[in-house]
């Protein structure tokens, strides 16, 4: 495999969930892997789960992880092409991936949306402009429009925690006191698309993604209905796809209650806002499966990595 950057990349979901399972039963067994080989995981946007557990992951494989907060530590970044640089930035995309490129064998990049401005957003600018300077292997820590590490997580993670076989999995959006992208939701749309799950997403009208993704998956407005028989809620908030970047409500009643999703296991990506995403009754009980969710981030991203080290 080339680059990770997109849930498309996967070419068998079961596969891929079996091979990061064996991974997870034996972390070092590929230890001299990755011996000799740095990986540069590069953030314009705060993490933890993300940076921890691919810099774990990348150690399991006996890889050398740089780690840079790019908007911090490095010079601004120009990512258009022609523009006179006499503003803000001072190094062009051009130069500065080359140069990672020359100092690092794969390079990783995490960078937010703007929610302002759509056309510029799902042109997927910082990903897209690593894939077309950098010269080595670049994966996608979270972009614009998706977060495929945490896709790939949420699928082993059902996989591990089902008792059926065709669960019933609900994507819930839940209210937020801020604009939230649509990174995680897409992407989770995705993967749920190549599993054999019972997918539905249910949202307060106006919430819609966007609907080159989400498809002809089924969406409920009413969240009751939508959760009824649920094995898995996975809940997380967005804003307005249509109304783009806006928040059309915050609607308190949409928050996960422990009545509300019975015997369903309870996800959630993290960080989480306590009492207004979900109540604690839900995240201190034994529903919720968000810890082994975020442990199995470390195997998600070494399944990608030995990929990749294995077509280097």
């Amino acid at each position: 495999m080339k680059h990770y950057t997109s849930v498309h990349d996967i070419d068998n979901i079961n596969s891929w969930i079996e091979e990061a399972k064996a991974l997870k039963a034996n972390p070092l067994k590929h230890v001299t892997l990755g011996q000799r080989k740095t990986i540069g995981l590069l953030f314009f946007n705060s993490s933890l789960r993300t940076r921890l557990s691919t810099q774990k992951a990348a150690l399991n494989l006996g890889m050398n992880p740089i780690v840079m907060n790019v908007s911090g530590d490095a010079w601004g970044l120009e990512f258009e092409d022609g523009t006179i640089m006499n503003g803000n930035t001072a190094e062009h995309i051009k130069e500065a991936a080359a140069v990672v490129s020359q100092y690092c064998d794969i390079i990783a990049v995490r960078a937010f949306p703007s929610l302002t401005d759509k056309v510029k957003d799902e042109s997927e600018q910082v990903i897209s402009a690593f894939l077309k300077y950098a010269s080595v292997p670049i994966v996608n820590m979270e972009s614009a429009t998706g977060h495929p590490l945490q896709a790939l997580t949420d699928a082993i993670t059902i996989s591990e925690h089902t008792k059926k076989a065709k669960p019933k999995v609900v994507l819930s959006w839940a209210p937020h006191v801020k604009a939230l992208p649509h990174a995680v939701a897409n992407s989770f749309t995705q993967a749920m698309q190549k599993m054999d799950v019972e997918f539905v997403i249910t949202h307060p009208e106006g919430y819609e993604l966007n609907p080159d993704i989400t498809g002809n998956t089924p969406i409920i407005y009413n969240q009751g209905e939508a959760f009824k028989n649920a094995d898995f809620v996975y809940t997380k908030n967005w804003s307005s796809y249509k109304n783009y970047g806006k928040v059309l409500n915050t609607d308190p009643s949409w928050m996960i209650t422990k009545e509300k999703i019975g015997a369903a296991k309870f996800m959630h990506c993290l960080p989480v806002r306590r009492n207004v995403i979900v109540e604690d009754a839900v995240l201190d009980s034994d529903s919720s499966i968000v810890i082994q969710q975020a442990n199995n981030r470390t195997y998600a991203a070494q399944l990608v990595l030995k990929k990749i080290l294995e077509d280097l």
